[in-house]
């Protein structure tokens, strides 16, 4: 089977891998559509690594990742049926993997696999939706606007909130922001964002605000705008960083501050309920997809670095096996 490898510093060649074993209780599948989430860049292809340290495992990074059973020992799923999959050890740039039910989404037969792969990203981000609570009438700043923080602005401007104010440095994403529901833009390079935002607020803060960068300024500013025994939601992941804490902040503020992740405590089942959503026509995390690529060793290299250098107005790259 095909297999991307990153053999050195951002650069991936194709490989020829063995085919994965299918065990009792398992389903073989073949993946067909492939798309690149921003831990991907930051915890895998973005580092430089000791020379000694490549080839990295074959596969990584990836887990965004739709396909189609061709193979089921399971009651659950059926062979041809299409799922989204979350692979183990993120290592989704094959052509074939082995998965137990646990790690899968059924999809729809109808619809384009690129467009349902989305549902993964936005699925985590719904989880963290549920822990921070009803935004029903509420004011919601979401620092970061790529994918994880635009399926924020669309799920809190479904959900009623008030005013869903969107930060990003690229304006590009702001306009996308507001396509997804952005009652208020604000570029930070551009504008104060503490004025801006009370200006909006009109001076009383936001009631939630999200990190969903994952940056220590990010992070930062979403404890700092956040308004007196409001809520902050931190989604980014800050990797390697070391935070200066503020406590007198966080003592002036009082703030409930919300850590969420699904991967380790519900890695499937908000993936299912934003297909279920997207099946009815309440939510479309596909118009988040900008470019469209092919397997291959020249594509695959070009939407890594697309999404690393963030190239072209990129938000969301799918490759296709």
């Amino acid at each position: 089977m095909k297999a991307a490898q990153l053999v050195g510093p951002k650069r991936f060649e194709i490989m020829d891998a063995e085919m994965p074993v299918i065990k009792d209780g398992e389903c073989l599948i073949k993946l067909e559509r492939l798309s690149i989430c921003g831990s991907d860049i930051r915890h895998g292809y973005g580092p430089v690594y000791p020379e000694e340290e490549y080839p990295l495992d074959m596969g990584k990074p990836c887990h965004e990742c739709a396909g189609v059973v061709v193979e089921s020992r399971t009651d659950e799923f059926r062979e041809g049926q299409r799922v989204i999959v979350l692979p183990n050890a993120s290592a989704g740039l094959v052509e074939y993997v082995t998965s137990y039910p646990g790690r899968m989404i059924a999809l729809p037969d109808h619809g384009d696999l690129t467009d349902w792969v989305m549902c993964q990203p936005s699925g985590t981000v719904l989880y963290s939706c549920q822990q921070m609570g009803s935004v029903l009438g509420k004011s919601v700043m979401i620092v970061g606007q790529g994918a994880i923080g635009l399926s924020f602005t669309m799920l809190t401007s479904r959900q009623g909130a008030r005013q869903v104010i969107a930060l990003d440095r690229l304006d590009y994403r702001l306009e996308y922001a507001k396509e997804f529901g952005a009652t208020h833009t604000i570029n930070p390079d551009k504008e104060d964002v503490i004025e801006a935002v009370r200006e909006i607020t009109h001076g009383e803060e936001p009631d939630v605000t999200v990190d969903a960068a994952g940056y220590p300024d990010t992070l930062d500013m979403a404890l700092r705008m956040v308004r007196p025994l409001g809520r902050v939601v931190i989604f980014g992941i800050q990797s390697d960083y070391v935070i200066p804490v503020d406590t007198r902040l966080w003592m002036d503020k009082q703030a409930v501050i919300i850590p969420t992740s699904s991967a380790r405590i519900d890695p499937i089942n908000c993936i299912k309920e934003i297909v279920a959503l997207r099946d009815r026509g309440w939510v479309d995390p596909a118009r988040m997809v900008t470019h469209r690529l092919a397997f291959n060793s020249n594509d695959v290299n070009k939407a890594y670095e697309m999404y690393d250098q963030r190239l072209d107005n990129v938000v969301k790259v799918v490759m296709s096996m």
